[in-house]
């Protein structure tokens, strides 16, 4: 590197000796050569001061060179005597900076791939061009690529002369990706108990490539088949056929046969693993080896050393106060004799996610300073006795719960959702349950939710944090719809953390008052004049603010007419108003997964000469529906936008009063005006989710819905309004408010599995069933913009009455989808489905059908 003290400038300064150098007294120190850095923090990190003395020639001078060159800046460092005062010194540090970046580009990769590598880089212009970022650059790029299985990838960085700014350089990034490093052959030896197919499996990342040699296998099967006829030894044949097959017909569909380092190294732990579970405690892996076989390809060979298999036989109890032995082994589920299984003996000592642990039980009961540890006593021949000693220390009860990153809700809000409360025990499970609750609020990213224990041992409590980050709850619906030959304009807006005491505080709109946990909700839909529909509702979760029962009042209008003068003959009207009250309340028996919800509601509906869409009335009359429903709910999902488990389960009851039972009229003569004055019926609603971890992320989803609408009189029938339009999208394109609802069925037009609707009577069906099994898969997570794909199936039907109802007479689907959610407007939906049955009367409701639903129409 060039370092160089030069002393003698100008030529009337004298050279100075080497072997005799002078001491000099600093008198000041310039900077030259530099147009980016600050002169005095240079001169300050050279290590040089004025005033100060040194050596000229010296080590003083070295140093400083030294210091300024270790910082990596510059291509040449200088020192020089720009003045010499009889043993007062001037210097000047010269220096020469390195160039920066002007601006740089990738070849040789798509522009994706480019935008992955700029964020992985974090290389910008005016950058200084160092011969550690060019090493840096190279090396990242690199690993990024040997990451997806280039193993061969090549990247070359050259740098330009910017002729447009002085000392700039371009950086052009060549990037040669070549093929992808496939493994060809993973090979075991030292396994005698486990075939090399389980070891295959137990590798979960590293697959041999795929291959497909049907005919290899057979010619294989069939030689051996016939040499075990020629010796009458047929022993080993099914073992040998399964082995050729397997050798010869390896798909990968879900798996590539990528060579990743890391993952490899993980999946070596995962045989030993796989040994471990099997019994062989002492299982190693003595060796492996990764080699070419040619450019592209790989080979593995694997040794490994099984031991001995190894059984559990005496197991005994220390220290164990609160629980007996007995009591004990029952929640460890481990017999004499049992396989011994050290994932097993941790998962039900410590943390088990699919059942009770021995942790567990001592930690819902307050002992979070409870510790236990297993202790082989003895190991003889192939049985290992265990000793399980247990301190269970004191129970420890809450101090404080403390909530840290809810900047908008209140912490009484989040805190009465809590089942950890200040002066209860310790319980992990209370915990596991408060984060739900939390989750479901919808407030906060339910990905992000960590509670953390924090204990006082002095005293013999513990305070719990909750940290959590907030997420927009608020959501905003503007769409459009078809409808009576119209496009219908709908624009929403629902506040989920309305905080109404804080609506008359200027300060506290931001832009709305929010923070108390309750729901504001408005919405507004028209396609102009001749028809309008409006409604509002509230509702305060915590009635009092002590219980956790919920209070929700709500309004609701329409009017549709065909847009005519009132005054004119031709006018006619269909006018809704209803206004409900519900009143909901969290139970504690059989759990606190369970609700009860209990409304009351009446709905007006007003028909003037109406008889083009009803028939009865001659389209006039006013029909009254007041009406009571219970319903009892259960949800345990994890998560309220992407559940990975848990279900939700719905059973409802809504029913009018028997006005008919009471009366002495004779409905056989009552016109359907005053037959349907006074609504009645009663209406029996089933709803179940259910939600289960596949793999991964990898989600399966069940969902049973059905709804049955009954009579309390044969005379009258059952009531024309609340029936049931099945099919399509589930958003309601019609503008007719006769309580009806609109049930989404994917792989069919809207309302085309509805009874007899293509006879266009608009009677609807008092009776339908649907089942949807769905396959989901996460794109993204992220709370402000969640994203997943999915696939699925459905079966169902309408019919007009119980007498027609046939469950075998089902229509099906299938088909693949796709939700986002956006905080703002909630969940939408792109579906594309595919129906394969034939609805009579309309030929084209069926095969391939897009539907676009909004928060959760479809379902």
């Amino acid at each position: 590197m060039p370092l160089s003290a030069q002393i003698n400038l100008g030529g009337d300064l004298p050279d100075f000796d080497y072997s005799a150098p002078r001491t000099y007294t600093v008198g000041g120190i310039t900077v030259s050569g530099v147009m980016y850095l600050d002169n005095n923090v240079l001169i300050s990190l050279s290590g040089l001061q004025v005033a100060e003395e040194i050596q000229v020639p010296g080590e003083k001078i070295t140093k400083a060179i030294q210091n300024l060159w270790d910082q990596g800046l510059f291509d040449n460092v200088r020192i020089t005597a720009s003045k010499i005062d009889g043993n007062i010194i001037f210097l000047n540090i010269d220096l020469k900076e390195r160039p920066r970046l002007a601006k740089f580009s990738f070849t040789g990769i798509k522009k994706s791939e480019a935008d992955d590598l700029k964020e992985k880089i974090n290389i910008v212009a005016g950058d200084m061009v160092t011969e550690s970022m060019i090493i840096r650059t190279r090396n990242i790029i690199t690993k990024h690529y040997t990451d997806k299985g280039f193993l061969n990838a090549q990247v070359n960085l050259r740098q330009i002369k910017d002729t447009t700014k002085a000392n700039n350089v371009i950086l052009y990034i060549a990037i040669d990706k070549q093929k992808r490093v496939r493994i060809n052959k993973i090979n075991f030896t030292g396994n005698s108990q486990l075939s090399s197919k389980t070891l295959h499996s137990a590798m979960k990342k590293t697959k041999e490539r795929g291959v497909i040699r049907p005919f290899t296998a057979m010619d294989d099967i069939l030689s051996e088949s016939l040499i075990s006829l020629f010796h009458l030894r047929f022993k080993g044949l099914p073992e040998y056929s399964v082995n050729s097959l397997s050798e010869n017909m390896k798909i990968r569909i879900f798996k590539s046969s990528k060579y990743i380092e890391e993952d490899y190294a993980e999946d070596k732990l995962s045989l030993v693993k796989k040994f471990n579970e099997q019994g062989f405690r002492d299982a190693a892996l003595l060796k492996d080896s990764v080699y070419r076989t040619t450019l592209n390809t790989i080979n593995i060979d694997i040794k490994l050393e099984e031991g001995h298999k190894y059984y559990f036989r005496n197991i005994s109890w220390i220290g164990n106060t609160k629980y007996s032995a007995d009591e004990l082994n029952a929640i460890l589920r481990i017999r004499k004799g049992d396989v011994y299984n050290q994932e097993v003996l941790t998962s039900n000592l410590e943390f088990n996610p699919n059942s009770m642990d021995v942790k567990s039980l001592y930690l819902d009961d307050g002992y979070l300073y409870f510790t236990i540890i297993p202790v082989e006593v003895r190991v003889e021949n192939d049985s290992i006795d265990l000793e399980l000693r247990i301190r269970e220390g004191k129970q420890a009860v809450i101090n404080k719960v403390i909530f840290q990153g809810n900047t908008r809700t209140n912490d009484r809000v989040a805190i009465r959702e809590l089942s950890t409360r200040p002066g209860q025990l310790f319980s992990r499970t209370d915990i596991i349950r408060s984060t739900q609750k939390l989750a479901q609020l919808k407030y906060f990213d339910a990905q992000k939710i960590e509670p953390v224990p924090i204990p006082n041992p002095n005293d013999g409590t513990v305070d719990i944090e909750y940290k959590v980050e907030e997420t927009s709850s608020d959501q905003l619906e503007l769409s459009g719809g078809w409808g009576s030959g119209r496009v219908i304009g709908t624009l929403g807006v629902s506040f989920n953390n309305f905080s109404a005491r804080n609506i008359l505080h200027g300060e506290a709109w931001r832009p709305i008052p929010s923070g108390d946990g309750q729901k504001l909700s408005l919405r507004l839909a028209s396609y102009g004049k001749g028809y309008i529909s409006y409604s509002a509702s509230f509702t305060e979760p915590w009635l009092g603010g002590s219980r956790p029962t919920s209070l929700s009042v709500s309004f609701f209008h329409s009017l549709y007419s065909n847009g005519v003068a009132r005054n004119l003959s031709t006018y006619y009207s269909f006018r809704t108003d209803g206004l409900s009250v519900m009143v909901g309340k969290r139970l504690q028996w059989p759990d606190d997964f369970f609700s009860l919800v209990q409304s009351g509601s009446l709905e007006i509906y007003k028909l003037n000469n109406y008889a083009n869409i009803f028939s009865f009335g001659n389209g006039n009359g006013t029909y009254n529906n007041l009406s009571y429903s219970v319903s009892l709910l259960r949800s345990s999902i994890d998560a309220p936008i992407y559940p990975t488990s848990g279900s939700d389960i719905s059973i409802t009851l809504k029913a009018t009063p028997p006005y008919s039972l009471f009366s002495n009229k004779n409905y056989n003569t009552l016109s359907d005006k005053e037959k349907y004055r006074w609504l009645e019926y009663h209406e029996w609603t089933f709803n179940s989710t259910f939600y289960k971890q596949l793999y991964g992320n990898l989600v399966f989803m069940f969902r049973a819905k059905a709804a049955f609408l009954g009579l309390y009189n044969r005379t009258i029938g059952i009531t024309p309004f609340n029936r049931y339009f099945l099919g399509g999208d589930g958003l309601s394109g019609s503008n007719i408010s006769d309580g009806r609802k609109i049930v989404g069925f994917r792989g069919y037009t809207n309302e085309s599995l509805t009874p007899d609707y293509y006879k266009n009577t608009n009677e609807g069906g008092t009776i339908y069933n649907k089942n949807t099994f769905e396959l989901r898969y996460p794109v993204s997570l992220n709370p402000n913009s969640t994203i997943y794909a999915l696939a699925f199936l459905e079966a169902g039907n309408a019919w007009k009455n119980f007498r027609a109802f046939n469950p075998f007479d089902i229509k099906r689907s299938a088909g693949i989808g796709v939700r986002v959610f956006l905080p703002m407007f909630g969940i939408l939906g792109l579906d594309w489905g595919y129906g394969f049955d034939e609805i009579p009367g309309l030929p084209s409701a069926n095969k391939g059908q897009f539907h676009f639903s909004i928060n959760q129409s479809i379902d």
